[in-house]
């Protein structure tokens, strides 16, 4: 059978590879401002404060039983445990727990959650090298400047694929950040990137199994190996990412070559990270929100008749599960959101629990929503209307969600989010002590000050 071998591409893309490579080798220390600096450390908190909080989650205990049976040598910290493996393994189980329960944070003009492959990849090495938190914090900025800027140039179309986007582009921003944890020139963080560029990670046909969070584990893991491989001498092709059939055209038919290259080095996508209040689905946000502000105006669960939703029709592209069976679904159901958040005023881990997710009330509420696909209505917006039981009607609209970059959460809202995920873990003082830690990661001599704080 005659096979068709012709592919639209284009061969005259820019030398990405090489242009990334030069920029991650040669970019200055701390050659930001104060806010891309003060972002960075909130990044890395939020990043290790939801790590160490599903530390204890049958999903890392899953995980770290099949590493142990590697034999692993103790190198690095699996993050809330008192358990050390190898670097490649402690990246690839932190990045799986800090998106277990898909509370970390969210690249929103990509829906990249930026964090889990790169800072699982740099924290890992940075124990086992000894390094300083300032070489930590470089690589964590140039490391996810290098995932978003290529999310940047393929999205929507690549995410629509199917691809998840936080693990394919990972791959590349943690083999960016542990080549520049490593020292790597511009020639071997080049290669580093290429190497990476076949491995891209994640399908969006996991949402709601576990393996949706091993796709930043196996991103972090995957570009550390790509990082240590380059150092030894092991080689790619230097147009991975750009060539015809590189990284970029196989996996996209969109390339925006000035997404990747415009303002390198003046302008760093960490700068648009944001946190998410609710440990879900980012695009669930606005409707949670919605709900919990009708429970502050005195509307209660049991007088609803009805709740009409407008939301884009992504959202019920990637939320749409009616009757979720467990947490881990109910983190895909708008539906189970706005119930828990008019149940409970909140919706963190505990309200996306199997316990929580199964009971009578809960699922009662749920199935007194009714959600409309309306392309009109922003992604990151919502109109709901709610009907009680006296006939009445109560209209509201969230045009921007509470953790957004309008509405973000402050320094304070992120300490609490920590204490209330990592308390269970570690205690209340050692977690106060591990904040402050994270706040001085820049100043600090050796990480291994985090990761021995890290361990219960």
């Amino acid at each position: 059978m005659a096979r068709n071998t012709h592919i639209v591409a284009d061969q005259n893309a820019p030398a990405v590879t090489s242009i990334l490579g030069r920029y991650v080798a040669n970019h200055p220390s701390a050659g930001w401002d104060r806010s891309i600096e003060h972002e960075a450390h909130r990044t890395f908190m939020n990043w290790l404060g939801c790590a160490v909080g599903a530390a204890r989650h049958e999903t890392a205990d899953a995980a770290l039983a099949a590493v142990a049976m590697l034999e692993p040598a103790a190198q690095a910290t699996v993050l809330g445990r008192s358990e050390k493996v190898d670097m490649a393994s402690a990246a690839l189980l932190n990045g799986i727990t800090s998106h277990t329960f898909d509370f970390d944070d969210t690249h929103l003009k990509t829906i990249i959650h930026p964090a889990g492959p790169v800072a699982s990849a740099v924290l890992a090495l940075g124990e086992f090298t000894r390094a300083s938190g300032r070489k930590v914090i470089d690589a964590l900025v140039l490391g996810i400047d290098v995932s978003c800027r290529v999310g940047n140039a393929m999205y929507p179309d690549h995410y629509d694929r199917g691809w998840h986007i936080t693990g394919s582009t990972g791959t590349l921003g943690a083999a960016a950040a542990c080549a520049r944890l490593l020292g790597l020139d511009e020639s071997r963080t080049i290669m580093a990137l290429g190497i990476a560029a076949s491995q891209p990670v994640g399908l969006r046909e996991q949402f709601g199994t576990m393996t949706k969070p091993f796709h930043p584990g196996g991103a972090a893991r995957a570009g550390l190996m790509s990082a240590l491989m380059a150092s030894h001498g092991f080689t790619a092709s230097a147009r991975a990412l750009e060539a015809p059939r590189g990284f970029l055209q196989v996996i996209s038919s969109k390339q925006d070559w000035r997404e990747i290259t415009d303002e390198l080095g003046s302008r760093f996508e960490i700068g648009f990270n944001t946190y998410k209040p609710f440990a879900c689905g980012i695009v669930i946000h606005p409707s949670i929100d919605a709900c919990v502000q009708l429970r502050q105006q005195g509307i209660h669960s049991g007088d609803i008749e009805r709740i009409d939703l407008h939301v884009h029709p992504l959202v019920l592209e990637l939320t749409g599960k009616k009757e979720p069976a467990d947490g881990l679904q109910a983190k895909f159901s708008v539906y189970h959101g706005c119930a828990a958040g008019l149940i409970f005023g909140r919706a963190g881990e505990e309200e996306f629990s199997d316990e929580i997710v199964l009971r009578d009330d809960v699922v009662a509420l749920r199935r007194k929503v009714v959600a409309h696909a309306d392309s009109e209505i922003d992604e990151a917006a919502v109109r709901l209307k709610v009907v009680l039981k006296n006939g009445s009607e109560t209209t509201l609209c969230v045009e921007h969600a509470i953790g957004s970059l309008q509405r973000p959460m402050t320094d304070a809202d992120l300490g609490q989010k920590f204490h209330d995920l990592a308390d269970p873990v570690l205690g209340a003082a050692k977690t106060g002590e591990l904040i402050q830690a994270c706040w001085a990661l820049g100043e600090t001599a050796d990480v291994c000050a985090i990761t021995a704080l890290a361990r219960p």
